[in-house]
């Protein structure tokens, strides 16, 4: 099923950011004792005693009203309210109830949605929360997020309001699931009508046409797919703007029932910034994945100009067109190294019956499980010829690799001191994981566990 939606609602400064922090375990909402300090939406994965949430931060719904932002700060909150499984109400415990918290509430009550009416700031244990049960949400929970008390027992109502845990939908045996994910307007609507023929996802050169992640079955040549289109993404920074944002999670969330994300963009316009923080995202999930430049056809037009070229001619500009294109994807995105990139064209077909293949390949990889003999030869190998650096006088001791999972692969290499394992001998690990394996188109994980070195005797 859908990982549940936790959103954190309330009027600006009463510590929604500082909860955010604390349940997610790291900072990453800005945190300051200034109204409207969260104007954007922020969102993270977080588990709680083991159930997996997304849990979104939002700005204020009411308050720092001379704010210029502050129309797309209530936009957006709504818009968060439209999309969770359940509704964390702050208040400001310390301030009391005003006129501000009676508006928010009005709105949450209208959503319907499940609330979690939250008393925060209170770090006395004699502060008197009780007149807040006036909003007719039930009488407050007590916390003091910025101390993480009652952190707890907000966890433990967060987990008895989540909707319950449905058995996972029947899949396809075989089936490998395709998210296509991409800056707008790169054409990954068409590359899904073109692969099946007909137009079953909408089509527009509008900016943000498609708004819902759209899951569509479909067989090629005998091999069974699911292809689940999405709304455009956009850099973290630049999602703000009330349906892009809320589509850019929703896209997010279509990533988590997908086995391999393939990223779309323009070839004309090349690898963009905002297209590079995609592929991240893709990563970041744990996904396989692929690249496509799409639009090919529009560089070849560019890079053939109106000549008139015989076929080997054409032949070399092609060539030289792919190698300095993929030269360039290459340095721009040195961190994907291992996927495929394809070259396609929506509009003339070119390349894209290579799509589906390419990603089931990666799909495979991704859940690809080594003999464990062959990866402790591996790593004998490895460390014969290339050792640990010395630091601080003294050689890390690598002494064992096991996989521990699929989807992606993942390894844990037991050592002497994980502290001392230098990011760049990882990497070199990594590297020869895949020398040794393929994992073409997958993230590799490998965790760095202590372990202490047996004594002889």
């Amino acid at each position: 099923m859908p990982t549940p939606i936790v959103a954190i609602v309330g009027r600006t400064n009463v510590g929604k950011s500082v909860l955010f922090n604390r349940l997610v375990g790291r900072r990453l909402a800005v945190v300051e004792d200034v109204h409207g300090v969260t104007r954007d939406r922020l969102y993270a994965e977080v588990e709680l005693d083991g159930r997996q949430i997304v849990l979104v931060d939002t700005g204020g719904l009411a308050g720092a009203e001379s704010d210029r932002f502050i129309t797309k700060v209530k936009e957006q909150a709504a818009l968060a309210l439209q999309e969770a499984d359940l509704i964390l109400l702050m208040v400001d415990g310390q301030e009391g109830l005003v006129s501000l918290d009676w508006d928010v509430a009005e709105v949450v009550r209208r959503t319907g949605k499940p609330v979690i009416l939250i008393a925060n700031k209170l770090e006395s244990p004699n502060a008197d929360a009780t007149e807040f049960a006036e909003l007719g949400l039930g009488m407050p929970l007590r916390l003091s997020a910025l101390q993480g008390m009652g952190l707890g027992e907000l966890i433990d109502e967060i987990l008895a309001h989540l909707p319950e845990e449905e058995a996972e939908p029947q899949v396809v045996e075989g089936e490998t699931a395709v998210a296509l994910v991409g800056r707008p307007n790169v054409g990954k609507s068409a590359i899904i009508n073109a692969l099946l023929g007909e137009e079953r996802v909408i089509v527009s050169d509008e900016p943000g046409t498609t708004r819902d992640a759209v899951d569509i079955a479909v067989e090629v040549m005998g091999e069974p797919y699911r292809l689940v289109d999405t709304a455009g993404l956009r850099r973290r920074g630049k999602r703000s703007r009330g349906l892009e944002y809320y589509s850019s999670l929703r896209a997010l969330r279509a990533l988590q029932r997908a086995d391999v994300g393939i990223v779309v963009f323009d070839a004309l316009e090349g690898v963009t910034q905002q297209d590079a923080h995609i592929v991240g995202e893709v990563i970041e999930a744990g996904r396989g994945l692929v690249l496509v430049a799409n639009k090919w056809d529009l560089v070849q037009d560019y890079g053939h100009g109106e000549g008139n070229l015989d076929a080997d001619e054409e032949a070399d500009i092609e060539a030289t067109l792919r190698r300095d294109f993929t030269r360039m994807l290459r340095d721009k995105l040195s961190f994907a190294y291992y996927a495929e990139l394809l070259f396609t064209s929506a509009v003339t077909g070119e390349g894209l019956m290579e799509v589906l293949p390419s990603s089931k390949w990666a799909a495979e990889q991704y859940a690809r499980e080594v003999n464990p003999v062959l990866v402790d030869q591996m790593l004998r190998e490895a460390l014969m010829a290339h050792q640990p650096a010395y630091r601080g006088g003294r050689r890390l001791k690598v002494y064992a690799i096991e996989q521990v999972a699929t989807r992606p692969p993942t390894f844990v290499l037991s050592v002497s001191d994980p502290k001392r394992m230098h990011f760049s001998y990882k990497r070199y690990l990594v590297n020869q994981l895949r020398e040794a394996f393929g994992f073409q188109g997958t993230p590799i994980r490998l965790l760095v566990r202590g372990r202490a070195r047996q004594r002889r005797g």
